[in-house]
């Protein structure tokens, strides 16, 4: 079948961990057609249909000049055998008018992964907040006050925007309460932004883990990722070093309570970051980690989310 994939654009791949490349690589192995667009060559018109400028494209094994493009033309959505939203965060506007126009391509008979909706309707940090018995303690208020109170309550605490992606805008208050006014100030800007405030986990010197989970299945292993240095952040875009290793029975136990619930809304793909045995992010727009994963493990990461797509059209 032709897979469409909307993402990034193809010339700022990093292929040897980018997980959409990963699945391209397996889908055309499996003899089916790849072709990419970026959210923006997405376009509607009253009396047609969600359309977009596409590009077929072959990976030819090269790192260097790793596809070349077979054609160039507008497509309707509804066309393909299958539609992979793979746009990286941030979850902004744009991503969100995205969002309605693939809806609109699903109405028009279109079979969109992640599901539209299901993006719009799990914000990444937000959706923990469904699943509370998996969590830690957790504060998200706008009111200064009430981040202060939460301090005094457990000490050790952890901050960061709603909207970061990569570790960005994380700050971590210890204790001594030191420059908490000020980090209150930059996050939540007087009161206009939302914050969410967590109590510090010290299970993270041994990695923040993406689970994923793949169809409703979790993939048997994860990837801890691990702070480097005085680095309280384990995201691999700070530095972090990424090591696989085997699920422990608690990833097990929330991955297999999660990982149905969100099956059956659309979710083809989750990341589940999980600190110790707390839930701390539902991750949807664009989950990573199937590279590592396999380079490390053998176990094939794209191989199982190819056969969950061929098994969802």
């Amino acid at each position: 079948m032709e897979i469409l994939f909307v993402s990034d654009p193809l010339e700022s791949f990093k292929i040897y961990k980018d997980t959409t490349f990963a699945m391209m690589r397996e889908a055309q192995r499996r003899g089916h057609t790849i072709v990419a667009c970026e959210p923006q060559q997405l376009l509607w018109q009253r009396g047609g249909v969600v359309q977009a400028q596409a590009r077929a494209i072959t990976l030819t094994g090269d790192p260097k000049t790793w596809f070349t493009e077979t054609a160039s033309s507008v497509r309707a959505i509804k066309d393909f055998g299958a539609v992979v939203m793979r746009k990286d965060p941030p979850f902004d506007s744009e991503f969100f008018y995205a969002t309605h126009l693939l809806e609109q391509a699903e109405r028009e008979g279109a079979k969109v992964f992640n599901k539209p909706r299901a993006l719009r309707d799990h914000p990444e940090k937000l959706a923990i907040l469904e699943f509370p018995q998996f969590i830690g303690p957790t504060l998200v208020t706008r009111d200064a006050d009430a981040i202060k109170r939460f301090h005094a309550e457990h000490q050790d605490i952890i901050l960061k925007p709603l909207d970061g992606m990569g570790g960005m805008g994380i700050f971590r208050v210890k204790a001594d309460g030191l420059n908490l006014g000020g980090i209150i100030e930059t996050l939540n800007k007087d009161g206009a932004q939302t914050v969410m405030v967590q109590k510090f986990l010290p299970a993270i010197t041994e990695g923040d883990k993406r689970v994923l989970v793949i169809g409703g299945k979790p993939v048997p292993f994860c990837l801890a990722r691990i702070p480097q240095g005085s680095e309280v952040r384990g995201n691999l875009a700070v530095g972090g070093k990424g090591v696989a290793q085997p699920l422990s029975d608690s990833d097990w136990a929330i991955a297999n309570a999660l990982g149905p619930i969100l099956a059956a809304r659309g979710l083809l793909l989750v990341g589940l970051d999980v600190i110790g045995d707390s839930l701390t992010e539902i991750n949807v727009t664009s989950p990573t980690c199937f590279q590592e994963i396999t380079d490390q493990t053998g176990f094939d990461v794209a191989a199982m989310f190819v056969d969950a797509l061929e098994a969802a059209v």
